[in-house]
């Protein structure tokens, strides 16, 4: 079974092939345009400049990876939220269209639930399969969330962030510091140069009592510290306040994941959003499942497969469909503020 998957949720354009039998999904093709550049220079992504460029290269990027008339496609997945309205709509409306014009199935999917199934793609035969139940932490820019997975397509929220999202933090401490957008892979480069117990970061909420988590009062203390130092800190001594402040978040995050584990015994924990590329999150979080609950799966997506692509929209998609659950072309609409 081959799914075309879109992805447009913000500022990648990006189309897929996959091919699924059973528990295997596969990636055929993919293609994946970045506007990380043209949007560094604002510091952020500009709704508007990514939706154009959504326009100016979905058709084209299309037509390198299927033919005209969809043959050999069985379904077209599309994120259909969250994310911004306008780069959201570009993907469905196409999508919509196609489905239509070849008489396919359409399958809207959640951005989220594309994170977590991620972690299916391109897995081998001598990798042990993915088992529910299973508990899924979702991190990136804009979500900081744990998830319960008792089965293919069944999600019950844990815990999630009562502010700023954990990749969101990481961006806002790289601009504090000076290092550019996008800040998080930046944050991290400069910790591996850094002492991470040098400055003493708060680690809000990890002892409270639910699986909730906050970071605009770490990244304030972020703030605090850049303004004692009372002048343009060093590079090292740059390097020891991400080092300080990757440590702080990593540890949340692990301690409450972990906390979670021990409390809903999952069989399988999944990793997945943007922040799942960060080393030491992935690091710290397997050793930590494998203390304390050696017996659990730890599976964590390929490096690839954690920034936005349509693979993971595809395979979301391919699950979807073995359920039977697609949209109607002509109801389906953009979502921006989409839940799991």
């Amino acid at each position: 079974m081959r799914i075309l998957g879109i992805e447009t949720s913000c500022d990648e354009t990006s189309v897929a092939i996959v091919e699924g039998q059973g528990e295997r999904v596969r990636l055929k093709a993919q293609l994946t345009n970045s506007q990380m550049k043209e949007h560094a220079k604002f510091g952020g992504v500009v709704p508007e400049v990514a939706a154009r460029r959504h326009v100016e290269f979905l058709m084209p990027m299309l037509e390198r990876v299927v033919t005209r008339d969809g043959k050999g496609i069985d379904a077209i997945a599309v994120t259909y939220g969250p994310g911004l309205v306008g780069a959201l709509r570009v993907g469905v409306e196409s999508a919509k269209t196609l489905a239509t014009i070849w008489d396919k199935p359409l399958i809207g999917v959640n951005h989220l639930e594309g994170h977590i199934y991620a972690n299916w793609l391109d897995r081998t035969a001598r990798q042990k399969p993915i088992v529910f139940p299973a508990l899924c932490l979702i991190v990136s820019g804009g979500h900081t969330e744990i998830i319960f997975m008792p089965r293919h397509g069944m999600y019950e929220l844990v815990g999630e962030t009562r502010d700023d999202a954990a990749g969101e933090a990481f961006d806002k401490v790289a601009k504090m510091l000076g290092l550019g957008y996008p800040g998080g892979p930046e944050v991290a480069k400069m910790a591996l140069k850094g002492d991470e117990k040098r400055f003493d970061l708060p680690r809000p909420m990890l002892d409270s009592d639910d699986f909730d988590f906050s970071f605009s009062g770490l990244k304030t203390a972020v703030l605090y510290t850049i303004r004692e130092l009372k002048k343009n800190p060093s590079a090292k001594t740059k390097a020891d306040l991400c080092a300080s402040f990757q440590a702080a978040a990593v540890g949340v995050l692990v301690g409450k994941t972990t906390r979670a584990i021990e409390q809903m015994k999952p069989k399988t924990v999944l990793l997945g959003g943007g922040v799942s590329a960060n080393v030491q999150l992935r690091k710290k979080l397997g050793n930590a499942i494998k203390k304390s609950s050696p017996k659990t799966l730890y599976v964590i997506p390929p490096m690839k497969y954690t920034t936005d692509n349509a693979g993971m929209i595809a395979a979301a998609g391919y699950f979807k469909l073995l359920r039977d659950e697609t949209s109607d072309p002509l109801t389906l609409e953009a979502d921006p503020n989409l839940s799991l």
